[in-house]
């Protein structure tokens, strides 16, 4: 029974794992997945700072303002998660696009909150 359990775990997980490939860009897509790109939590203020300033350089972050709809939590990690997102999906949601010197993070949940959208 053991054996049967374990088998269908390995089938689980190569199905979620294809899914991944697809969603992601590979070779063949053939799934429409939508991906965000958020910061890593252990990204340093400095590194989110950059990326903040970058992003928000080539794409229009007034949400990120004082004012607008993704500006509480007032955080660098909030923030410049938002101005990653803005960034990679403006580039065509490539997993390249949310780098950022490896301070990014592709997802596959929405991480929308309140009036704050990612787009």
């Amino acid at each position: 029974m053991a054996r049967i359990s374990s088998l269908q775990l390995s089938s689980e997980l190569c199905l979620v794992l294809l899914l991944m490939f697809f969603c992601s860009g590979g070779m063949v897509k053939l799934v429409n997945c939508q991906t965000w790109c958020i910061a890593k939590p252990s990204s340093s203020d400095e590194a989110l700072q950059k990326n903040i300033n970058f992003a928000c350089s080539l794409t229009d972050c007034a949400i990120i303002q004082n004012g607008g709809p993704c500006f509480f939590p007032d955080s660098a990690m909030s923030h410049a998660s938002v101005a990653m997102n803005l960034y990679y999906q403006s580039r065509g949601r490539n997993n390249w696009n949310c780098d950022f010197s490896g301070s990014g993070l592709v997802v596959i949940t929405d991480p929308s909150y309140d009036n704050c959208k990612y787009a």
